[in-house]
C-alpha cells in the first residue's frame, strides 16, 4: 500500500497536466510522455527524463494501484497516447471525474500559494484515491449580458440667425413666409466689370452686445456672423448666466463650420504682402481658417466639449449638425451649438463664382434672380450670413425647463463621386443620401410630408433634386416642397443651417413659406407637389431638409414636432 498512496495524487496531477499541456494538432503527434521508450542517442529533457522516472516507479507499484487505474489505462489513456487522435485523448480525460486532491490543492497550481516547505510536502501525500482528472470545471460561470441603453434623444431648445432678411428669428421667419426677397444690387464694393453685380448681401449689421468691440476690428465677417448667431441661439434657449454657470463646461461643444473661411482677411493680408509682411494682420491665419469661429466662440463661453469645424462646400451646416448631434447621441455631450456661417460676397469670392459660370447675371431685376425650378432660371444667387442651432439632450433640457422647438430625428451623408460641380446625372447620390437619412431616423416615407429643398437656381441642380425626391416621396400626396434661396439667395456654407431653421419654423408655427419667383415650370415638374407664391398652412409631421455642395457632397437630416 506504500507504493499506492505515494504515487496515487502525483498521477492525478499529471494526468491533469498531460490534458491541459497538449498542443499538437497533427494526427502523427508524440511525445516524451508517451509509454514507448525513446530511439537510443535521443536525449531528453530533464522534465521527460523525470516523467519517465515517474512512470517506471508506477510500474513497479503495488497491485492495488494497478488494479485501480487498469481500466483507465486501457480504455482511456492507452488509447489516447497510443492510437492516432488527439480528440481521444481529450475526450478521455474529460470523461472521469477530479479527484479529492486537485479539490483540496485548489487545482493544479493551487499550491502556488503556499510556503516552499508546503508545497514540498505536498509531493508525496499520505493518502488518496487514484482517479482521473476533468479538465471543465464542476460549475459553469453565467455571463451576464449587458443591459441595452435606451437612445439618447436630441431636441431643438434654441436657434439665431444672421441673414439678408434680418437678425431676428421670427423677423427672419415672417418675412419668409410674406414673400419678400433679399437680393438686391452690391454695395460693399464697385462690381461694375463682373458681369453679375446682385447677391443676397447683408445692408445692416451690428455686433454690439455680442462680440467685444476689440475683436470685432479684426474678425472676418464670418467670424462676427458666427459668433453673433451663435449668442443669439443661446439667449433663445434660455441659457442665461446663471444657468451657464451650472452647465458640465466639458459636456458643451461646438461645431460650426464654414465653406470659405475668412476669405476678406486673407485677401486683405495678400495685399499688404504687396508692401511688406509688416504690414500684414498678425491674426491673418487664424482668423482666415474655418475652425476659428468655433474655437473663438468655445473661448468666449468656457465649453471644452467637441469642438472643430467640417467643410464641404455648400453641405457645411448640415454636416455639423448632424456630427453635434451624434455627439450627444453617444454621451459624448449635453448640449451644441452647430450650424454654419459664410461671407464672401468681396471681389475674389463674386469674381470666383463668375468665372465657374454658376451665378445668375439677371442684374435689372434683383428680387427675381433666384428662381428655382423655373424654366428661365439662370444660375444662383450668392447670399451670405450665419444659422446656428442648440441641440440639447432631451432629459437635460426638460430637467432646465428648456422651451423645445422640435425633435432631430438623424441624417445621413453621401457622395456622388462624379463631378466637381456637377450632380450625378441620374441623381443616384442624392436618392441613396435621402434613404439612408430614413433608415437612420426610423422614418417611412410616409410620413415626411415637408421638404425644405436644396434647389439653388441652377439648370441641372434643380431638376436631379427633384427628380430624387420624386422617386422617395411620389406616393406622398400631402407632399410639399419648398426652397429658400428663393428669397435669400444661396449662403454657401450658412445655406443648410438657416434652412433648417426655417424648416423648424414651419413645424413650430403650422406654416409653410412660399417659392417665390416659380412663374414657368421647368418640363416634368408636377407643381402640385411645390409650394406657389403664398404661404401655406400644413401641419408637418416630419421635415426633411437637403444640403449639397461642390464635390458631390450630399447631406439630408430630418426633424419632426417633439411628442
Amino acid at each position: 500500500m506504500m507504493g499506492s498512496a505515494s504515487f496515487s495524487s502525483p498521477l492525478c496531477t499529471w494526468l491533469l497536466a498531460t490534458c491541459m499541456s497538449v498542443t499538437c494538432a497533427k494526427e502523427n503527434w508524440t511525445s516524451t510522455i508517451a509509454f514507448h521508450s525513446s530511439p537510443p542517442g535521443n536525449r531528453l529533457s530533464r522534465c521527460a527524463r523525470r516523467r519517465r522516472a515517474l512512470l517506471s516507479k508506477y510500474n513497479s507499484g503495488s497491485s492495488a494501484v494497478a488494479g485501480n487505474c487498469s481500466e483507465f489505462l486501457s480504455k482511456g489513456l492507452s488509447s489516447s497516447f497510443c492510437g492516432s487522435s488527439f480528440q481521444g485523448l481529450m475526450t478521455s480525460c474529460l470523461a472521469f471525474e477530479p479527484c479529492s486532491h486537485y479539490h483540496n490543492s485548489n487545482g493544479l497550481f493551487g499550491s502556488r500559494n503556499l510556503n516552499r516547505k508546503q508545497r514540498r510536502l505536498n509531493r508525496f501525500p499520505h493518502s488518496g484515491e487514484v482517479k482521473a482528472v476533468a479538465v471543465q470545471p464542476e460549475k459553469e460561470v453565467a455571463t451576464k449580458k449587458k443591459p441595452v441603453k435606451k437612445q439618447r434623444r436630441v431636441v431643438v431648445t434654441g436657434m439665431g440667425v444672421v441673414t439678408p432678411l434680418g437678425h431676428d428669428l421670427d423677423v427672419f421667419y415672417n418675412n419668409l413666409l410674406e414673400g419678400v426677397s433679399g437680393i438686391t444690387q452690391i454695395e460693399a464694393f464697385d462690381c461694375d466689370q463682373f458681369p453679375t453685380r446682385i447677391a443676397g448681401e447683408i445692408k445692416s449689421f451690428s455686433t454690439d452686445g455680442w462680440v467685444a468691440p476689440k475683436l470685432s476690428k479684426r474678425m472676418d465677417k464670418f467670424m462676427l456672423y458666427m459668433l453673433t448667431a451663435g449668442k443669439k441661439a443661446l439667449a433663445d434657449g434660455g441659457i442665461t448666466e446663471d444657468i451657464m454657470d451650472e452647465l458640465d463646461k466639458a459636456k458643451c461643444g461646438v461645431v460650426i463650420g464654414s465653406a470659405m473661411g475668412g476669405m476678406k482677411v486673407f485677401n486683405d493680408a495678400i495685399e499688404a504682402l504687396r508692401i511688406s509682411y509688416k504690414k500684414m494682420n498678425p491674426f491673418c491665419v487664424p482668423f482666415a481658417t474655418t475652425n476659428m469661429g468655433s474655437a473663438m466662440l468655445a473661448m468666449d463661453l468656457g465649453w471644452m466639449g467637441p469642438n472643430y469645424s467640417i467643410s464641404t462646400a455648400c453641405a457645411t451646416s448640415n454636416f455639423c449638425i448632424l456630427n453635434a448631434a451624434n455627439h450627444i447621441i453617444r454621451g459624448e455631450a449635453n448640449i451644441m451649438l452647430c450650424g454654419g456661417s459664410d461671407a464672401a460676397i468681396i471681389p475674389i469670392g463674386l469674381g470666383g463664382f463668375v468665372a465657374c459660370r454658376a451665378l445668375s447675371q439677371r442684374n435689372d431685376d434683383p428680387m427675381k434672380a433666384s428662381r428655382p425650378w423655373d424654366m428661365n432660371r439662370d444660375g444662383f444667387v450668392m447670399g451670405e450670413g450665419a444659422g446656428v442651432l442648440l441641440l440639447e439632450e432631451l432629459e437635460h433640457a426638460k430637467k432646465r425647463g428648456a422651451n423645445i422647438y422640435a425633435e432631430f430625428l438623424g441624417g445621413s451623408f453621401t457622395c456622388d463621386a462624379y463631378h466637381m460641380t456637377e450632380p450625378h446625372p441620374d441623381g443616384v447620390g442624392v436618392t441613396l443620401c435621402i434613404e439612408k437619412a430614413l433608415v437612420q431616423s426610423g422614418v417611412s416615407k410616409e410620413d415626411v410630408n415637408y421638404v425644405n429643398a436644396h434647389a439653388t437656381s441652377t439648370p441641372a441642380g434643380d431638376l436631379k433634386e427633384y427628380e430624387a425626391l420624386m422617386r422617395c416621396f411620389g406616393q406622398n400626396t400631402d407632399l410639399r416642397v419648398n426652397s429658400t434661396k428663393s428669397m435669400i439667395g444661396h449662403l454657401l456654407g450658412a445655406a443648410g443651417a438657416v434652412e433648417a431653421i426655417a424648416a423648424i419654423q414651419a413645424i413650430r408655427t403650422g406654416w409653410i413659406h412660399p417659392n417665390i419667383n416659380l412663374e414657368i415650370p421647368d418640363e416634368g415638374v408636377d407643381t402640385s407637389v411645390l409650394v406657389g407664391s403664398k404661404k401655406e398652412r400644413l401641419d408637418v409631421k416630419v421635415a426633411l431638409s437637403n444640403s449639397f455642395g461642390f464635390g458631390g457632397h450630399n447631406s439630408s437630416i430630418l426633424f419632426a414636432p417633439y411628442k
